[in-house]
């Protein structure tokens, strides 16, 4: 009998430094991402980004965490839930279908997806119709070449520094830098 190994995680670490003055957010955040094998340092770091852009200020309606979507189909990329374990935000990373997203929408006050591959614009197409209903629904997409430089900052120990100001968006490791222009599809 032939016995499968089962693949791991790779366990990143980094400590995120955000400076968001469109929203007066300033924080520092340790987080530990447990990133699936078949995981590429560009969705990783899109994930990152996503915690970024969306953390609250405070953990008074309960924190922001990375979920396990890659590993269990019922979690998305990251959620917040309430003190009382109601969701109220659901972010998806990468291109969901349309009835994941509707059905999310259900469950979730708000929904978020950032979508990063060339091929964006082509999904797009193909739920936006379906998706138009969704009123607690954001859909973004990072420009492919934009994700992929993101990319290149990925170590399995990081520091980050993001900066928000006035919509632009910049991600260093000190060395250096990727400006993200994330475009509002919905």
């Amino acid at each position: 009998m032939r016995h499968l190994m089962a693949l791991k995680a790779t366990i990143h670490k980094a400590d995120v430094q955000i400076s968001d003055i469109d929203r007066g957010l300033y924080a520092d955040h340790a987080i530990t991402i447990a990133r699936h094998p078949s995981e590429t340092d560009e969705r990783m770091l899109i994930r990152l980004l996503a915690f970024a852009l969306q953390v609250p200020a405070d953990n008074d309606q309960g924190a922001l965490e990375f979920a396990k979507d890659m590993w269990d189909a019922e979690e998305p990329s990251l959620w917040q839930k309430d003190l009382t374990g109601r969701l109220i935000h659901w972010i998806e990373v990468g291109q969901p279908e349309a009835k994941r997203l509707i059905r999310a929408a259900g469950r979730a006050s708000r929904v978020s997806v950032y979508s990063f591959a060339s091929s964006t614009p082509t999904w797009w197409k193909g739920v936006e119709a379906e998706l138009a209903r969704a009123r607690n629904l954001s859909v973004w997409q990072i420009p492919a070449e934009q994700s992929q430089a993101l990319a290149t900052l990925a170590e399995r120990t990081m520091t980050l520094n993001v900066t928000m100001q006035d919509g632009a968006i910049y991600i260093g490791d000190g060395e250096r830098t990727v400006e993200v222009a994330p475009i509002r599809l919905q």
